[in-house]
């Protein structure tokens, strides 16, 4: 079948009118049907060289979701047909015809919003996610960008009328859980999770930030920087910080720390959640993590951190094996006394002295040492503390010097190291991580307490 050709009847019933799009496989035509005499969208999947079983099911499962739908912002299942020409042979689906531009072609024929106006978009695009994911069970586009969205000519204060389009990619939860990994979505608007064929609700949030972004900056998100995932839009955008701070709640590549549902991003959209590094509200300490072997104790004159002994770590491991054979003394060592000068044999025994006591000290540090982080009203101490004895690791340090609470994030090849410091005027002067192993909960836990206690924002 020659689809460049008008006037050419698909199912005895659909005449073609032209040519929407093209992909490998498939076409997507604007009909008129006969019967009704008005102007629907027909797409049509071929059975040629290139077809794949898996596009069928995507396609067929379009027409069973859409058969269910009933939203005025998004286009109406109308028939679903086989067709076997002379030269072609393949599947039709029939769906209303939305008389709108799509926003990627109203972009690139230079229409831009403001602020309010991307709210509104925003707005009315969620109220269609609620419905889907509402529906049961759950239904998820996979595929929101630009393309896919609709938008009729603004009328006064409107956007206009808003619709999303193309489900050929929608998955129902029931069908995710059936085993079948699909990867589908376009590459820049897919969230991290959706590379591995697992998509939640959560997951259309990310698409439409990202399809926000677009919108305010003109720059696919692949062209923006990232930082472990995160999309660095905020200084391309031309956006007030509390929306500014809406979207990389959108956009957040961590599931479990982006909204959850779409009514939750719209109830949150005038009035979003304070964005930190740590926890969602910084006024709000976490709770104790339960298994914790940390100490706490405060009062408003006082804040002090009791951390437990690092225990036997593949560092302290090493050392010890490598300091053992001089402490216990190798034939090497016990040939070297006997056969040389008294004062080299007596370093030789100073060496080995030296290494029992520190082979002893870094054992009794493993087992015993506890370091207490003090904080009072003008100060800070750090005391390490065995078995009785206490020293003083630094100097004390002026409480109205500390500037910062922060965790960083360093990567290195496929692991991800959080250490949570304290700096002095830009100056490490505490690394948590160098006197005890800490969890990620213990981390944010302790972070969130001593900002708390000093008044400090995280960062």
């Amino acid at each position: 079948m020659n689809t460049n050709t008008s006037n050419q009847v698909l199912n005895h019933r659909y005449q073609i009118i032209r040519e929407l799009s093209r992909q490998t496989g498939r076409r997507t035509l604007l009909a008129l049907d006969l019967e009704t005499q008005r102007q629907v969208v027909v797409k049509i999947l071929y059975l040629g060289q290139d077809f794949d079983w898996q596009d069928l099911k995507l396609f067929e499962r379009e027409s069973i979701i859409l058969k269910n739908l009933h939203h005025p912002q998004i286009p109406n299942y109308l028939d679903y047909f086989e067709f076997d020409a002379t030269n072609d042979k393949g599947f039709g689906l029939v769906q209303t015809y939305i008389e709108a531009q799509s926003l990627e072609a109203q972009l690139q024929a230079g229409r831009r919003f403001s602020e309010d106006e991307v709210k509104e978009l925003a707005k009315s695009l969620l109220v269609i996610l609620d419905y889907l994911h509402e529906q049961e069970p759950p239904i998820i586009h996979r595929d929101i960008k630009p393309s896919n969205i609709l938008l009729t000519n603004r009328s006064g204060n409107s956007v206009g009328e808003v619709y999303l389009v193309d489900f050929g990619s929608v998955q129902n939860i029931a069908a995710q859980e059936g085993g079948t990994i699909t990867v589908v979505g376009t590459y820049g608007y897919m969230p991290p999770e959706q590379f591995g064929g697992r998509t939640k609700p959560a997951s259309d949030l990310y698409s439409l930030g990202a399809t926000l972004i677009y919108i305010m900056t003109g720059l696919h998100p692949t062209e923006l920087p990232q930082q472990d995932l995160h999309i660095q839009f905020c200084q391309a955008i031309d956006a007030s910080q509390e929306f500014a701070s809406w979207l990389e709640w959108m956009v957040e590549p961590s599931l479990e720390k982006r909204f959850t549902s779409a009514k939750i991003a719209l109830a949150a959209i005038e009035n979003p959640p304070a964005r930190t590094n740590l926890v969602k509200d910084s006024n709000q300490p976490l709770n104790k993590p339960l298994e914790t072997k940390i100490r706490l104790i405060k009062t408003p004159e006082k804040l002090e951190i009791i951390l437990p002994p690092t225990g036997f770590g593949i560092g302290l491991i090493t050392l010890i094996s490598c300091l053992t054979p001089i402490a216990i003394g190798s034939p090497f060592f016990s040939q070297m006394l006997a056969q040389t000068h008294a004062f080299i044999a007596f370093i030789v025994w100073l060496l080995q002295i030296s290494a029992i006591a520190f082979v002893g000290f870094l054992i009794l540090s493993a087992i015993d040492k506890r370091t207490r982080l003090q904080l009072q009203s003008n100060q800070m101490n750090i005391v390490n503390e065995i078995f009785g004895f206490t020293w003083q690791s630094y100097e004390t340090i002026t409480i109205y010097d500390i500037a910062q609470i922060t965790v960083v994030y360093d990567t290195y090849e496929t692991r991800l190291k959080e250490n949570l410091f304290i700096f002095n005027q830009n100056k490490l002067v505490f690394d948590f991580d160098t006197y005890s192993n800490l969890t990620t909960l213990e981390r944010e836990w302790l972070a969130a307490e001593i900002s708390n206690w000093l008044k400090l924002q995280m960062s």
